[in-house]
């Protein structure tokens, strides 16, 4: 019996990986080529081409949490080094680095989103276990 069981889970396991960069590239997680955001951050209800449903999806804060890490990780050294390397003055330090965070805060947010709704699909969780 568990042996069956097993078959079937893999049967049904959904590769994690290509969920994820489909919906890096803000694509369905599904099928990869229907839209997943209708705005910049608001997730369609389901894919307009293969009809899967994204209503319940629970990506809430994750989104933005990995933004602020992956942002400060980078930026920071980057602030340092080019402080002690130039040493420009400290206007010059907040235009560069303040156009430079809100630049790479934005591009990140709504990929990041949509990688993590994939992975939540990949891995059927909140919802998605329900289709197919």
């Amino acid at each position: 019996m568990t042996q069956v069981m097993t078959q079937e889970a893999r049967q049904e396991e959904r590769p994690a990986k290509p969920a994820i960069l489909r919906g890096w590239r803000r694509k369905c997680p599904n099928c990869g080529n229907g839209p997943m955001l209708k705005s910049y951050l608001k997730v369609r209800d389901s894919c307009p081409v293969c009809r899967e449903e994204f209503h319940h999806h629970r990506a809430d804060d994750g989104p933005a949490y990995l933004t602020i890490l992956i942002v400060g990780h980078l930026l920071a050294p980057l602030l340092m080094f080019v402080f002690e390397t130039w040493r420009p003055s400290p206007m010059v330090m907040i235009e560069i680095f303040g156009i430079g965070t809100v630049v790479l805060s934005l591009y990140l947010l709504p990929r990041l989103k949509g990688a993590m709704i994939g992975y939540q699909w990949a891995r059927r969780m909140h919802g998605f276990a329900k289709a197919g």
